[in-house]
């Protein structure tokens, strides 16, 4: 990385190879560069990736809320704890698919369905396929979170149409513990193999501000970027304050600056995935936004609200976006 550096002040071009071999001192030496220095790799690494003048706006409807058997600490959704949230059925396929034409028509081009289960039977993933294929028709990417799939589930997906499913790893190896107990890291790679398998891209990533080291959202970067394929989408989180559940006794919103030497992280060990600034936009400014964009950032989640958490209203959005000469479907 050292050299890297020294090449970019010299005036070489910054070429990065896709790598699955990251090392978390290679991480840590990344993050800690100098700011314009790291600032400069990661926006010419993101140049010869992507447009750096577009963002991709996704939206994200919450198809089944509440009742989750998992204890995720920072989940509302979980039946563990006493949050406000009621359970409710999953959507009839109808409704979903209204809200997704109204996402197109305000400007997302990726609509994502999320499930509070820990894994779908097959009676709902019947609904869910459906929901898919009539999403796909409208001309939109399709993405579903639904928690563990099995292999034949996935194909089932696939057969449908779904472009991409999502499922974060959430933080670091060594943090992992401290936040969920009832389902394994490991199964949430065995879920991503599945997926892959299948032929359906992978959207994974991650939540900060729970409690973490700065190392923990480091090695959450390094099990990313050392998969054996990286994640085409890789949403970054802000912790929101949920009322009721363990990580509201831990949370810390993190840095502003420290979350922009993440982004960019992020953007140099994996080049051509897709990073998009998930939760907690609400909490942001925009030259903070702005800052992230220029890092690497390249999607945001449009819509009032995020499953059960506010977001940030679209004319904000797309204001900021024109004062920005950011090209997007908002405007």
């Amino acid at each position: 990385m050292v050299a890297a550096v020294e090449d970019q002040q010299n005036g070489s071009d910054i070429i990065a190879p896709a790598r699955s071999d990251w090392t978390r001192a290679e991480a840590e030496a990344l993050y800690e560069l100098p700011f314009s220095d790291l600032m400069y790799q990661a926006q010419s690494i993101h140049r010869e990736n992507f447009d750096p003048n577009h963002i991709e706006a996704a939206s994200l409807l919450s198809i089944k809320t509440g009742g989750c058997p998992e204890d995720c600490g920072y989940f509302s959704q979980s039946a563990h704890y006493d949050t406000g949230v009621k359970a409710t059925r999953l959507m009839h396929p109808d409704v979903v698919v209204a809200a997704a034409r109204r996402a197109k028509d305000a400007g997302s081009t990726r609509f994502c369905m999320a499930a509070a289960w820990r894994s779908p039977k097959d009676r709902d993933l019947d609904q869910v396929c459906e929901m898919v294929s009539a999403v796909k028709d409208l001309g939109m990417e399709t993405c579903v979170t639904l928690g563990m799939v099995t292999s034949t589930q996935a194909a089932r997906l696939a057969g449908a149409g779904l472009d991409f499913y999502n499922h974060n790893i959430d933080t670091s190896p060594e943090f992992y513990s401290k936040i969920v107990t009832t389902r394994t890291l490991q199964d949430r790679i065995h879920t991503l193999a599945s997926v892959r398998e299948a032929g359906i891209k992978v959207c994974c990533g991650g939540i900060i501000g729970m409690g973490e080291r700065v190392e923990d959202r480091l090695g959450m970067l390094v099990l990313l970027a050392n998969l054996p394929s990286h994640p085409e989408s890789v949403p970054i989180n802000l912790w929101n304050e949920v009322s009721g559940v363990p990580v509201n006794d831990t949370a810390e919103r993190p840095d502003p600056i420290a979350l922009v030497r993440l982004v960019a992280t992020a953007r140099i060990m994996m080049p051509k995935s897709v990073v998009r600034m998930s939760a907690g936009r609400q909490h942001m400014t925009d030259e903070l936004q702005a800052l992230c964009f220029l890092a690497g950032a390249n999607s945001i989640f449009i819509g009032d609200v995020l499953l059960t958490t506010k977001n940030p209203q679209r004319d904000r959005d797309a204001k900021l976006l024109v004062r920005l000469g950011i090209k997007s479907n908002l405007s």
